[in-house]
């Protein structure tokens, strides 16, 4: 199109025929009037373009709300700052029996129930200094009665940061409920079996220990055997004495009398024999008290006892079981007394020897090294053997359950094990390593003024 068609057409365009005759001024005008009309013309269209695409992401953007609000089974409530509702859920549709229509701009504590209103109507006040969480309230359902929800409500904001209500989250707690019982009686049946396989393994400790123990208990009960046996005699001299002085012998034969029967020797070692009697019917007491301590299948106290005898008592079981030939080095102070379970501590030692003694039972030299040292806090207690020490790949397992490197037939496996989760209630730690010197070391460290974890 030439200039004269297309200044024809845009005449044409402003309905002035091309018969008409206009000046060049007049016809410059019109023409920029209608390129005007043009761009005019092109930036709505443009416009609505825009406008349509906006429109079709913010449809789809309101159909992902309302699709994400209905799949949600958790309620929702959109309330304003006065706790008007606002929005809700289909959640909270089927819960309460109500539909939104009947829900919109109702004050919100409607949906309670009465004890929790007062609750309810304290959120809008505490927006303003954060968010409430995890509060136990009671809803009314379909059917007029409470339903326990776990609600969080926290503030909601407009685009310029300014508060215009709140959004209310609550999850029927009946679920929960039934989620913690589970949880809680699965907890209880595995307390209750890991009791039942601590209280297997003392006995299969035990078993292994009696003869130790019977040996242990021979010598203080043959001691008191022997001391009974001279009493007795005693008893008989004194008494024949006594018969002749109230029978009325003079004093010369009572004299001769007393001679013969010895009784001022008799006299001179009766305290002895009593108290060499006691020493040895306590140490039975003692042996017994440690043996019903170590296979009592209930929780025992903590108590200050000396940690120092335990852990002898504990070696000597084994090693009076096992072979004469194992050198012992002990590190030991005298006495050191700590805050604890003597019984579970004992547990531990009988373990930790028993394991030391077992490793080495092929060697002909063969030699454990028992060492405790002690600070204001902490009581540490060593074991080790001159064996062959733990492998790498194996060093980190050895607390497992049920792993054991003895042939099958020779270990349970839960000993290490057991040992390890009772250190741990004790407030301590069991560590096994490789020592530098050769062998293996475990360390018990425990707490000495008995910080004891008590089980849930």
């Amino acid at each position: 199109m030439n200039e004269e068609q297309y200044r024809a057409s845009l005449i044409d365009r402003a309905g002035v025929t091309g018969k008409l005759a206009l000046n060049p001024s007049t016809e410059s005008a019109w023409i920029e009037v209608i390129q005007k009309m043009d761009e005019v013309y092109a930036d709505l269209v443009r416009y609505q373009i825009a406008l349509e695409a906006k429109n079709a992401a913010l449809e789809e953007a309101q159909q992902f709300i309302r699709s994400v609000l209905a799949s949600m089974t958790d309620i929702l409530i959109v309330c304003d700052t006065s706790g008007r509702i606002e929005q809700v859920n289909a959640a909270l549709e089927v819960l309460s029996g109500r539909g939104a229509g009947e829900l919109l701009q109702q004050p919100v504590d409607t949906l309670f129930m009465p004890e929790s209103k007062p609750m309810a109507d304290q959120f809008p006040e505490k927006l303003a200094s954060g968010s409430v969480v995890d509060c136990e309230v009671n809803l009314r359902d379909a059917n007029g009665e409470a339903t326990p929800l776990a609600m969080n409500c926290s503030p909601r904001h407009d685009h310029e940061g300014r508060l215009v209500g709140m959004v209310i989250i609550g999850r029927p707690v009946g679920e929960l409920r039934r989620a913690y019982d589970e949880l809680n009686s699965a907890h209880h049946e595995l307390q209750k079996t890991q009791q039942q396989l601590i209280h297997s393994e003392k006995m299969a400790s035990l078993g292994r220990l009696v003869a130790g123990v019977a040996h242990e208990l021979n010598n203080p009960i043959s001691f008191v055997f022997g001391n009974m046996h001279a009493l007795k005699r005693y008893g008989e001299h004194i008494t024949r004495y006594l018969g002749a002085i109230d029978g009325g012998m003079e004093s010369e034969a009572l004299r001769a009398l007393r001679g013969e029967l010895k009784i001022e020797r008799i006299l001179g070692d009766l305290g002895s024999l009593i108290d060499g009697t006691m020493e040895g019917a306590e140490r039975v007491s003692d042996i017994v008290q440690d043996l019903r301590r170590y296979s009592n299948n209930r929780q025992e106290e903590a108590r200050p006892f000396d940690v120092i005898e335990v852990i002898n008592t504990a070696a000597d079981w084994v090693f009076k079981v096992g072979r004469n030939s194992l050198r012992v080095e002990r590190a030991l102070p005298e006495r050191l007394i700590v805050v604890g379970r003597k019984g579970h501590v004992h547990q531990i030692l009988v373990n930790l020897v028993q394991n030391a003694v077992d490793v080495m039972e092929a060697m002909a030299d063969a030699q454990l090294d028992l060492g405790c040292e002690a600070d204001e806090q902490w009581v540490t207690i060593t074991v080790r053997d001159h064996g062959p020490g733990i492998a790498d790949d194996e060093l980190i397992r050895v607390f497992d359950p049920f792993y054991t490197s003895k042939p099958v037939g020779k270990g349970t496996g839960l000993g290490l094990y057991i040992s390890y989760g009772m250190a741990a209630d004790l407030g301590g730690e069991l560590g096994a390593a490789n020592h530098p010197a050769g062998g293996a070391i475990f360390t018990l460290k425990l707490p000495r003024e008995g910080v004891v974890h008590e089980k849930s």
